[in-house]
């Protein structure tokens, strides 16, 4: 075997950074270079891509299919996995039918193996019991964009953050998940872009802005509503704009006439006049750009914040141009490209509805087999459904929801009632534990494929190394276990074959191939017969639906405010060293070492108030778990506010967070919820949430 040289895509955030990687001949990479001429990443990287050799590092892997025998695992042949598994489920259809089993798919895996997850739960098992972590991150954007616009996705590309006059980053700290891009942000700033942030905590580039809006949690549609009455108020609203190419603007006049900046001033606790100021730099700019992460997303009102946001764009007439639109930055690397593959339970691949009958026909037709017509469960409604006893077996891979989704204790016990939990992983997750069959599976290193980014662009991804023993890639698992089950609907030779099958049934997608994005650096969707080289911006002539549909919405309260037992607020972060779950992050000893596992960023006045000091043992408590970590003294909280990531296995936050949800899009409301946090011993070690065996 001879070393070589291969490019590919970082496979962290959704960024979508060129990469090179340098195999050594003997199975391992031993390189990682950024991609010079890449016309995203620019030739950077950050921490985490420079790490993407530990991430796949052959230690603690799992190479070969492994067995659940009470409380240990044993290795077994794939033989004996596929037919075990396939027997299972087998009986569960007939018993209980195909509404108690479902699949969830990966943000971390390409879009082939998403489609051929989505493919599986619809043809062979016949569910839209589908679903993927978009459910607890941007499945409000999805929808909510789609309702305004049409179309739910970034309408601009990154290369616009130099050709813009204002940027407004709203609930997201793009220097922390996102760095490459952070940092195009504030050479922005430092090239004369205006700098608006609206965030709770005072993040990296809140303290660069011009303007921080430091508004509570949980209150950005009342903070949007203000300012949509200041521009409109002011007539600062582009007329022609909304005349040419939108619906319902005298309705969202009317919704905000009396929402004045001073009379929401004590819900968001942002002063009126700064409201004022950020209305008219975004309002009376040429060119104003937002961006947005989960800090609009994961609330009970996240559909209805997205919504807001687009109609601010619209009303002055900020997208359909260079340098504008309302851009959603997603978290992990093809969180994107699963929900363009149909990865969730009410849409096809392209975001076709599962519902209707003429996209049920078409599929069939074109799979040669039936398909599911039954309304899909949400991954939070799998969790529900399984403790009710309604819900059997899940297949899952490239994801952790013990760690990731709210309320741990409740996923845990819901994974505990399945009658069946297969999970493929590269190392020993904390759900890959509780399956009953693990499945050995190939790292992005290991397997060729596609990403798609947040800016729409699809790259390809090109093996470097062999899988480690007998691990394999996603869709060619699912296609032999579908096999098993006595289906030959999943039929392919590689994965240009599930490309090309996807991409002709993808409208999007369909002036798509191998080819063609080798020689492009990617390609932006929709890219067909009307865009042979893709689309840089949407909505330059009109909507998909139209004209667009401003909406009016008003601001709901978070659901689970302080209160006297619970005197904090708890909101959740991400930190610039981990990613995700920290499965892939942690490996590498350079990332481990920067942040101790699990960190509570708490307000001097707090603290002081709780005798907490720096870097001291806390408990922090709420109405469904408690958890020990350390205080994070820091001004970059308000009093009352506190703050974890959700990295760490030993400290997360998920046992604390809220399950209330969107009612649009079941999204839980991960942060916002009320906790009490107390100093423990100074001579305490924090214990891991294993270790706890009752709260002190």
């Amino acid at each position: 075997m001879h070393s070589r040289v291969v490019k590919t895509v970082c496979p962290f955030c959704g960024v979508g950074c060129g990469m090179y990687l340098t195999s050594d001949g003997q199975g391992n990479v031993c390189g990682v270079a950024p991609e010079q001429d890449h016309p995203i990443s620019l030739g950077k990287l950050c921490e985490k891509g420079w790490s993407s050799v530990y991430a796949i590092s052959p230690d603690n892997r799992i190479h070969h299919p492994l067995k659940r025998k009470r409380d240990r695992f044993v290795t077994i042949s794939w033989d004996q996995a596929l037919a075990e598994i396939s027997t299972f489920l087998q009986d569960i259809l007939e018993e209980s039918g195909p509404q108690a089993v479902g699949v969830i798919s990966s943000a971390r895996a390409t879009n082939e193996d998403n489609y051929a997850a989505q493919k599986f739960a619809r043809a062979v098992l016949k569910t839209n019991n589908v679903d993927h972590c978009a459910r607890i991150c941007h499945s409000p954007t999805v929808a909510g964009l789609k309702q305004v616009l049409g179309s739910g996705a970034m309408t601009n590309s990154t290369k616009d953050l130099f050709d813009t006059e204002v940027i407004v980053v709203f609930g997201a700290d793009p220097t922390e998940n996102h760095s490459v891009l952070g940092g195009q942000i504030i050479e922005a700033k430092l090239a004369g872009a205006t700098l608006i942030v609206v965030d709770p905590r005072v993040t990296r580039l809140a303290k660069l802005a011009d303007i921080h809006l430091q508004l509570k949690p949980g209150t950005n549609i009342a903070l949007i509503n203000a300012l949509l009455h200041e521009i409109i108020s002011n007539d600062w609203h582009d007329r022609d704009f909304i005349d040419n190419r939108c619906d319902g603007f005298y309705a969202l006049k009317s919704n905000v006439e009396k929402i004045t900046p001073e009379s929401v001033a004590e819900i968001t606790g942002v002063d009126g006049p700064l409201i004022r100021q950020a209305a008219e730099r975004y309002s009376r700019a040429n060119r104003a750009m937002i961006l947005y992460g989960m800090g609009i997303t994961q609330f009970v009102s996240g559909t209805n914040s997205v919504i807001a946001l687009a109609d601010l764009a619209l009303i002055c007439g900020h997208i359909g141009k260079p340098g504008t639109g309302i851009n959603p930055l997603r978290g992990q690397n093809n969180v994107q490209g699963a929900c363009d593959m149909g990865c969730l339970p009410n849409v096809y691949p392209g975001y076709q509805l599962a519902d209707e009958v003429d996209t049920q026909q078409w599929f069939a037709a074109a799979w040669g087999d039936d398909v599911a017509t039954a309304p899909g469960l949400t991954s939070l409604g799998m969790t529900k459904a399984a403790q009710a006893g309604d819900f059997r077996a899940q297949i899952l891979f490239g994801e952790d929801p013990v760690v990731t989704d709210p309320d741990q204790n409740h996923v845990r016990a819901a994974y505990k009632a399945m009658d069946l939990l297969v999970v493929a992983e590269l190392t020993m997750t904390e759900t890959a534990k509780l399956a009953d069959y693990i499945l050995p599976a190939a790292s992005f290193a290991e397997k060729a494929g596609t990403f798609t980014n947040c800016e729409r662009r699809v790259q390809r991804i090109n093996p470097v190394i062999p899988p480690p023993g007998e691990a394999m890639g996603d869709w060619q698992w699912l296609q032999a276990l579908a096999e098993a089950m006595g289906s030959r609907v999943l039929n392919w030779h590689s994965s240009e074959a599930v490309f090309d099958e996807m991409a002709s049934l993808t409208p999007s997608y369909q002036g798509m191939n191998y080819q063609n994005l080798d020689r492009n650096h990617g390609l932006q969707w929709p890219c067909n017969a009307n865009a042979p080289q893709g689309t840089a911006i949407l909505h330059q002539q009109q909507f998909p639906i139209g004209r667009a549909r401003l909406t009016p919405v008003h601001y709901v309260p978070i659901d689970e405010p302080a209160d006297e037992l619970f005197p904090l607020l708890l909101t959740t972060n991400r930190l610039h060293f981990h990613y995700g779950c920290g499965s892939m992050s942690r490996k590498s000893p350079l990332l481990e070492r920067e942040t101790p596992p699990g960190i509570l960023f708490i307000n001097p006045q707090d603290a002081s108030a709780l005798s907490i000091q720096l870097y001291g043992p806390v408990g922090v408590r709420s109405r469904r778990g408690y958890i020990e970590t350390r205080a994070m003294i820091t001004e970059d909280v308000q009093p009352g506010l506190v703050s974890m990531p959700y990295h760490f296995k030993e400290a997360p936050s998920n046992q604390l967070t809220n399950t209330a949800q969107d009612p649009v899009t079941k999204m839980p409301e991960l942060k916002a919820c009320a906790v009490a946090v107390i100093a423990l011993p100074v001579d305490h070690i924090p214990s891991a949430v294993w270790q706890l065996k009752e709260e002190p």
